[in-house]
């Protein structure tokens, strides 16, 4: 299969979007398909798992690079041919991509995975917020299928017009992620710097921007036996140390790799703060980490805490619920344990390899609508033995 993944964000800059992409880039590598990568020109690298990576122009906006339309995606499509195109959370760049693919008669799936509506209405831009759903409506009819990773997501989505939706979720490492990493040198480490008295630490891994609302933090001023810990840089992170100001808490910056699953580990409790949650990755990792986690009652979060058994949703309209429910964690060691191995059980089956063959079957069947043979055939593709046939054009299509 020739997949080209267009996408609003990739590597220097990490985010969900990212990690996303990155994910099915592998995946499409390890099963042997070929790619392509459309993506802002913002450091990107030249290629990624041997696949070519072609940037196009962008601007800067809150310190995040935005893809411009370009004549030079519609050449690159028209050049590789793909089987299925893969917009990534589409904006400026994802629409340009789809509307090229509608005119290359190429099927495209897009994700919703950024939800500009809820950006529009945080920031009290009125008639704004009906515009942009307006505008996520026009970009998402352009898709062949528009996959979603939330109940939330969905609802939101069907309110709004778009049709021809579907559920994609995202996996999750639990390997690296895992509670024996406690026992290990760096986490050992990392908790005797952020819990010398023995403080019960509440953690967060994410973007410190405004979305994120860790000002909700302050919530927890003044209470005992507490240390917070927080994981990731941003545009709002003079704002959110204000807001913090005299509060027991430990800046560590952005980290990847061994460092970040030794962060989570070190971790007793997970706190996440944002009501704008498509999805919620970082709330996966430290389930398979072992933590007990604390979210919103809103958004990505509802569908991945089990709200009693692995963790709290809390009231998002008030912060005072947020406090209670910490509290509640912070005072029990056994209800922590109890609630962070509940949220380990249920997330290390979800391994990205099976995300992603989810994935595959969305590209098989939105191939086979685009392309259907004459009314009195029943199917146009068959899968067998790693190759997608199609009988109407005689085509195999390797994958």
């Amino acid at each position: 299969m020739r997949v080209a993944i267009v996408t609003e964000s990739f590597l220097p800059t990490v985010n969900g979007v990212t990690n996303s992409v990155v994910k099915v880039l592998d995946h499409l590598r390890d099963a042997g398909h070929e790619a392509i990568v459309i993506c802002p020109a913002a450091g990107a690298p030249t290629h990624y798992q041997g696949f070519p990576v072609y940037p196009v122009p962008a601007i800067a906006y809150r310190q995040f690079p935005v893809g411009l339309p370009n004549p030079q995606v519609h050449r690159l499509l028209a050049a590789f041919r793909p089987d299925v195109v893969h917009a990534a959370s589409p904006f400026l760049l994802g629409a340009q991509a789809l509307a090229a693919a509608n005119r290359l008669n190429i099927p495209s799936v897009a994700i919703f995975q950024t939800d500009v509506a809820g950006y529009a209405k945080r920031n009290h831009l009125g008639p704004a917020t009906a515009w942009a759903w307006r505008f996520v409506k026009w970009v998402h009819e352009g898709a062949d299928l528009t996959l979603v990773p939330s109940t939330a997501s969905h609802a939101d989505l069907t309110a709004a017009g778009v049709a021809r939706l579907a559920r994609w979720g995202r996996g999750v490492d639990a390997s690296r992620y895992h509670p024996n990493l406690k026992h290990g040198a760096a986490a050992t480490a990392l908790r005797a710097r952020l819990s010398p008295n023995g403080e019960v630490i509440i953690g967060y891994v994410g973007r410190i921007a405004p979305e994120k609302q860790l000002e909700r933090f302050a919530a927890l001023r003044g209470l005992p036996g507490i240390s917070i810990a927080l994981v990731g840089d941003g545009p709002a992170e003079g704002s959110v140390r204000a807001a913090l100001a005299g509060m027991p808490v430990t800046w560590l910056g952005r980290l990847g790799g061994d460092e970040l699953a030794a962060a989570y580990a070190s971790f007793d409790v997970f706190v996440h703060t944002g009501t704008e949650e498509t999805f919620g990755q970082t709330l996966q990792e430290a389930h398979a980490a072992g933590l007990p986690v604390v979210a919103p009652r809103a958004g990505g979060p509802i569908d991945l805490i089990s709200d009693g058994s692995d963790g709290y949703l809390f009231d998002p309209s008030d912060d005072a619920s947020l406090r209670t429910l910490v509290e509640d964690l912070t005072v029990s060691a056994e209800l922590r344990l109890r609630m962070g191995e509940a949220g380990r059980r249920k997330v290390r089956a979800t391994t990205w390899h099976s995300v992603c063959e989810a994935l595959m079957t969305h590209y098989i069947a939105v191939i086979a609508a685009r392309h259907p043979l004459s009314a009195a055939a029943t199917s146009r593709f068959s899968v067998s033995k790693g190759h997608l046939t199609s009988s109407g054009r005689n085509r195999t299509i390797n994958w």
